[in-house]
């Protein structure tokens, strides 16, 4: 007899995360993953926000002179 609880299909695994999404039926490791994307676009946007810091302070040092 089979399992009755056996994924007759694994889940795919997301590639995001929305805000406020429910994560109440995911896994430790799912959770861990989501975490980790989480963490990743984090840094990204740093590292974009400074970019832009940078050049918006590079103009105003070019134009207040």
């Amino acid at each position: 007899m089979a399992d009755p609880f056996a994924e007759a299909e694994p889940r795919p695994r997301p590639t995001s995360h929305e805000l406020g999404q429910d994560v109440a039926m995911l896994s430790v490791d799912e959770l861990d993953e989501r975490v980790a994307l989480l963490r990743s676009e984090i840094t990204r946007l740093e590292e974009a926000r400074a970019a832009k810091l940078a050049s918006r302070a590079a103009a105003d040092a070019f134009f207040k002179r």
